[in-house]
């Protein structure tokens, strides 16, 4: 079983891991769709969950929770966003109900301003049980947003969503540095565009490596089960392909 909406009562009793993409409705640069963040959150967790179920761990995938906390994208039109505080809520009220009959919950968000809810929320939840923990579809060498690493992530999984003619150079300085501006002034003050790196030369092949990594990396974390005090997973040894 690897999809939540299609089991039974019955066969979700069964259920050891579920993991619950978390995505995002918000503006991807003008090549890609609003809801880039809960494809990848989705695809991740679906290829996670086959990883699990081969290496023995009865694993299911929840179905996306597709609104988060997007608020320094809203100077673009399409973006719906329910904010940090809601959010959070959300995320505990979900747990809380869901560890009823799982074993394990996993939080997989797609959208990098979710995580200051999935922290606080998570860090309240382990406190009541130690049964959940959150992870996220980034890794260090990827660019931060609608550039080459999500472009080539839906041309893996969603090709014709992506258009690529469209595709143009975002403002490539460090997510970190441009973080406090954004979160004061919105992204659209620091990349006109919505564009954080460079899409122009993304790749499907380069998508499917990158999805691959992800899930090696998050199945890897979930065995290892070693957790931050956040209830962030820490990255287990064998996760680096």
């Amino acid at each position: 079983m690897t999809d939540l909406g299609d089991a039974t009562s019955a066969g979700a009793a069964r259920a050891g891991v579920v993991l619950v993409p978390l995505g995002s409705v918000e503006q991807h640069g003008p090549h890609l769709p609003l809801s880039t963040d809960s494809h990848i959150a989705r695809e991740v967790c679906q290829r996670v969950a086959e990883q699990l179920v081969e290496q023995g761990v009865s694993a299911t995938v929840a179905p996306c929770l597709e609104y988060g906390s997007s608020g320094e994208h809203e100077g673009f039109a399409g973006t719906i966003s329910i904010g940090g505080d809601a959010l959070r809520h959300v995320l505990v009220e979900l747990v809380r109900s869901a560890r009823r009959w799982a074993d394990r919950i996993v939080l997989v968000s797609g959208h990098g301003g979710n995580v200051g809810a999935l922290a606080e929320a998570v860090r309240l939840l382990r406190f009541e049980a130690p049964t959940v923990a959150w992870t996220t579809c980034a890794e260090q060498d990827f660019d931060a947003h609608a550039g080459h690493a999500e472009t080539s992530m839906m041309l893996a999984i969603e090709p014709g969503s992506v258009q690529l003619e469209r595709a143009a150079v975002g403002n490539t300085t460090p997510a970190a540095e441009l973080w406090p501006r954004m979160k004061s002034s919105g992204i659209e003050a620091v990349s006109p565009n919505g564009v954080l790196g460079d899409p122009r030369n993304a790749t499907a092949m380069d998508g499917e490596r990158m999805l691959g990594a992800l899930a090696a990396r998050i199945a890897d974390q979930i065995q290892d089960g070693a957790v931050a005090e956040s209830g962030s997973f820490l990255r287990a040894s064998t996760a680096v392909r």
